[in-house]
């Protein structure tokens, strides 16, 4: 429990970090290459009102328009683009090399049909950006480019995850080291409140059995009455909610728990026979299908326990004159118990609650039928003390499926 409650509150905390980091760096990013994107666009509208090519009076050009990232009055001698004109049909006309040695006429030619063929007024076409627009009659396409400045992007962008990933890792060392003080409040809690379970359930259960014993000297001497048999009624159910507070309290130590190989085949059969008796008289049907032969590494007297706990649930739950199927298979290398049961009408909360200790969905209906809202809560810490797990589902809106996984 106390692993779990750590392993929890670091898995919570990582991921609020991992969030709070992604929003950041995703942000930071992507605001610095729509910036590097738009700076270019600038440029290549600049370019665009001079007819593709730079003017011939460099200082005449007014480069401060583009923004305040590019005042520098180098820039005209920094960019390196080239372009292309092109008829309606998409063909090469002519082309502009005179400002970039990187590529040939091939190149340009090759650049020009991607950019026409993309449908796009702007966009990339390896690390040049390029805009497509009308000339006349035809169309030009400028490519500019943006190799240096995609190629610094990129370093920031990797530089940042790094970064970060190097924090997270410190984070996660800082927090698991820490994790363990964080919780020892709600350990020693945790702690308190199963030992005084344990300690209380032993200490009622002697009362309750002097109770018990007194009540059948009196109806030995003075005959059955209807208070004799109430106050016997409520110390069985007094007891049983004792034995049941310690079951729980010990399964979820899960400690000391003998684990044995047992046929557990037999031992699911031979508890689910138990509950056709009393699920007769409450004019319902128990079907069991149990698969043969098989056989499981735990402790028989849990399993034996869980498999009471949730027939018992259904016995009682279950609508009248309904069909209860207990199912008992193989799944990979460990083994699926099921067990399915009709049901009036169930909340989503209902199904999200039902293993905690004492919860009841109905409690007069739980009250009625002598239910404390601790078996479920038994099933699950018996399930969890062999590593398996335990869901319920709710299928067709009227059937309550208990399913039982354990490795």
């Amino acid at each position: 429990m106390i692993r779990k409650l750590r392993v929890r509150f670091v898995a919570a905390s990582m991921l609020s970090l991992l969030l709070v980091l992604s929003v950041i760096l995703g942000g930071l990013n992507i605001f610095n290459y729509r910036s590097i994107v738009s700076d270019i666009d600038s440029v290549l509208s600049l370019l665009r009102e001079s007819g593709g090519a730079l003017p011939e009076a460099l200082g005449d050009f007014d480069w401060r328009e583009a923004g305040p990232r590019y005042q520098s009055p180098e820039l005209p001698y920094e960019i390196r683009f080239f372009s292309a004109l092109l008829n309606g049909e998409g063909d090469v006309l002519s082309t502009e090399t005179e400002y970039i040695f990187a590529v040939d006429e091939e190149n340009v030619n090759a650049y020009a049909q991607k950019a026409w063929q993309s449908g796009n007024a702007s966009g990339f076409v390896g690390n040049y950006r390029y805009l497509l627009y009308a000339e006349d009659e035809n169309s030009r396409v400028i490519f500019l480019d943006c190799g240096r400045m995609l190629a610094g992007f990129q370093d920031l962008l990797l530089n940042s995850i790094l970064i970060a990933l190097a924090g997270y890792a410190a984070v996660f060392v800082l927090v698991t080291l820490l994790s363990g003080r964080i919780v020892k409040p709600f350990a020693r809690g945790y702690e308190q409140q199963r030992r005084f379970i344990t300690d209380a359930g032993h200490e009622i259960r002697t009362p309750l059995t002097i109770i018990d014993a007194d009540a059948e000297l009196l109806a030995m001497e003075l005959g059955e009455n209807e208070w004799l048999n109430d106050i016997r009624a409520q110390t069985r159910r007094l007891s049983a909610l004792t034995g049941d507070l310690i079951a729980l309290s010990r399964m979820e130590e899960k400690q000391n728990l003998p684990m044995i190989e047992f046929p557990l085949s037999d031992i699911v059969r031979e508890t689910a026979e138990s509950f056709q008796a009393p699920a007769r008289r409450q004019g319902k049907r128990l079907e069991i299908r149990v698969r043969e032969g098989i056989s499981y590494c735990g402790n028989e007297k849990g399993v034996s326990q869980l498999v009471g706990v949730l027939l018992d649930n259904a016995v009682k739950y279950s609508c009248p004159e309904s069909t209860i199927v207990l199912t008992l298979d193989r799944q990979g290398r460990g083994v699926r118990l099921r067990v399915e049961n009709a049901v009036e009408c169930m909340a989503r909360e209902d199904l999200e609650n039902m293993f905690e200790r004492f919860y009841r969905a109905d409690a007069s209906r739980s009250s009625a039928s002598g239910g404390y809202g601790i078996g479920l809560s038994i099933a699950r810490a018996v399930a969890e003390a062999h590593r398996g797990r335990i869901h319920a589902a709710l299928h067709g809106g009227h059937t309550l499926v208990i399913t039982v996984n354990l490795p």
